[in-house]
């Protein structure tokens, strides 16, 4: 199994970070959690196009995590996808997608009568919602990945989840979602081999005039993670590996931040970047052109 950022930025935009998305492969499997700005290309790049994936798992609704989701199924029908997108997200997730379809309705009539592709089924859209309140539990099995939902900390969004996807070798990566310090996620996450979590560094949002405010970064920092938190987390859990994503601001000097998560979290972990990607079973870290080995222990070594 493997773990690829796709996105690592925020609402902001910035040339080096997408919007939030995560992709999750095996041989045979591919999933993607969150669909944010980019989130196209980005699958393009790392090699596995959406015409390729099995389901789209949709934290919550915020924009920056559903933003490029009709650019999805469409490029997905350009690439030549020969069946429905199945989409897993909270309530309100089908009321989402009919609306979006709708809107694009007349639109994408015309392109299919013009276009005379072979098939239209990668424009259907296949909804399964977890119900207001759902406790958490399986929402997705494949023959090779099964994937869990967990509720996190989000308020004022009340339908707001982290995902926790394992292989047939009981290997586990846990997604955050967008979440304060929540002792659900903790408990998904105790003893998983990678954690992929948010982080919101606070010292990094100074208030602008005409841009926001203190009450806005309070309120901002309020549902997130703060950066002098999620070392703690991760130690708590006692997670493998950490891979930080979802950047808030897209902007930040990196090594302050990796100073702070390693005052708390003694374990490997890795500053995001987009288009890194994380090779379960064999510990391996790839960037660019670089290939990292971790050294073993914890649960990451089984």
């Amino acid at each position: 199994m493997e773990a690829v950022l796709l996105g690592t930025g925020c609402p902001q935009c910035h040339p080096r970070r997408f919007g939030p998305a995560n992709l999750v492969r095996t041989a045979d499997s591919a999933v993607l959690v969150d669909c944010g700005s980019g989130v196209t290309q980005r699958l393009v790049a790392a090699g596995t196009p959406g015409r390729d994936l099995d389901a789209v798992l949709l934290t919550h609704l915020h924009t920056d995590h559903v933003i490029d989701l009709y650019q999805l199924i469409v490029s997905s029908w350009h690439q030549g996808r020969d069946r429905p997108q199945r989409v897993i997200g909270p309530k309100g997730t089908r009321r989402y997608v009919d609306g979006l379809m709708d809107l694009w309705r007349a639109e994408r009539a015309q392109r299919i009568a013009h276009e005379k592709r072979p098939s239209t089924a990668a424009l259907e859209v296949e909804v399964e919602e977890m119900a207001a309140g759902w406790p958490g539990g399986t929402v997705l099995s494949l023959p090779d990945l099964e994937v869990a939902a967990f509720r996190v900390a989000h308020e004022p969004v009340t339908e707001a989840y982290g995902f926790a996807i394992a292989d047939r070798a009981g290997r586990r990566a846990v997604f955050s979602g967008d979440t304060a310090r929540c002792d659900a996620l903790i408990e998904a996450a105790r003893g998983a081999d990678l954690l992929v979590h948010e982080v919101f560094i606070h010292r990094e949002m100074p208030p602008i005039p005409g841009v926001r405010t203190a009450e806005t970064v309070a309120a901002v920092a309020s549902y997130h993670t703060l950066s002098d938190a999620v070392g703690k987390i991760a130690a708590e859990a006692g997670v493998g590996f950490l891979m930080l994503n979802h950047f808030v601001p897209a902007e930040f000097d990196r090594a302050a931040l990796a100073r702070e998560v390693a005052a708390d979290f003694p374990g490997p972990f890795a500053v995001g970047e987009d288009l890194m990607r994380y090779d379960l079973a064999n510990r391996l870290l790839h960037h660019a052109d670089g290939v990292v080995r971790l050294a073993g222990g914890g649960a990451a070594a089984r």
